[in-house]
C-alpha cells in the first residue's frame, strides 16, 4: 500500500469517527422536530470546512423544515462544540440522487443503480457504478458490468443513488 493510500485510509477513518459522533449527537434533536436524520457529511478544508446535515420526512422536506432543523442543529453544535475549527452548516433534504450512509439505506435501494467512491480500490477502481445486488451486514454487493463486486461499507467514501428521469 502506498503512502498516499495509507494516509487517505486513515484520514477517511478519522472523518468517519467525527461523522459518527455527530450522528449520535444530532439524531435526537432532529427527530424531536419530526424529521429523520438521513446522514452527515463533514468536509474538512481549513477555514472553508462544511458540515452537511441531511434530513428526511415521509412527506418530503421544504425550506422551512431545513431552516428549523438548522436552528436546532446550530444550537446543539454551539453547546457541545465538537468541531473546534470554523465551518459552514448546511441542512438539506437528501434529494433524488440521495447519498447513502448506512447498510439499511443501501438495503432499501437493492436493485437500484448507484455510484460509489471508495477509499481503497476494488477490482482496480476507486469509482464504481452499478446495481446494488445485496447487503449483508457491513458488506455491499454491487453488480458492475455483469460482475458482482463485494465492498465493505467502511471502504465507501461516498455513495449515491443515480436518479432516473
Amino acid at each position: 500500500m502506498g503512502l498516499l493510500a495509507l494516509f487517505l485510509f486513515f484520514w477517511g477513518s478519522f472523518l468517519a469517527t467525527i461523522e459518527s459522533k455527530l450522528v449520535e449527537m444530532l439524531t435526537v434533536p432532529v427527530e424531536a422536530l419530526g424529521f429523520k436524520l438521513w446522514g452527515i457529511e463533514y468536509i474538512q478544508a481549513g477555514r472553508h470546512s462544511i458540515l452537511r446535515v441531511f434530513i428526511d420526512h415521509e412527506n418530503g422536506i421544504n425550506i422551512e423544515d431545513c431552516a428549523e432543523a438548522s436552528r436546532q442543529v446550530s444550537a446543539v453544535m454551539d453547546v457541545e462544540d465538537p468541531i473546534s475549527t470554523e465551518y459552514t452548516l448546511e441542512v438539506s433534504s437528501p434529494g433524488i440522487d440521495r447519498p447513502l450512509f448506512t447498510s439499511e439505506q443501501y438495503a432499501a435501494y437493492i436493485g437500484e443503480e448507484t455510484k460509489v467512491q471508495l477509499t481503497m480500490p476494488v477490482a482496480g477502481s476507486r469509482n464504481l457504478k452499478g446495481v446494488i445486488s445485496s447487503v449483508d451486514g457491513q458488506m455491499l454487493t454491487i453488480t458492475v458490468d455483469g460482475k458482482d463486486l463485494i465492498v465493505a461499507l467502511d471502504n465507501i467514501r461516498k455513495g449515491n443513488v443515480i436518479a432516473k428521469f
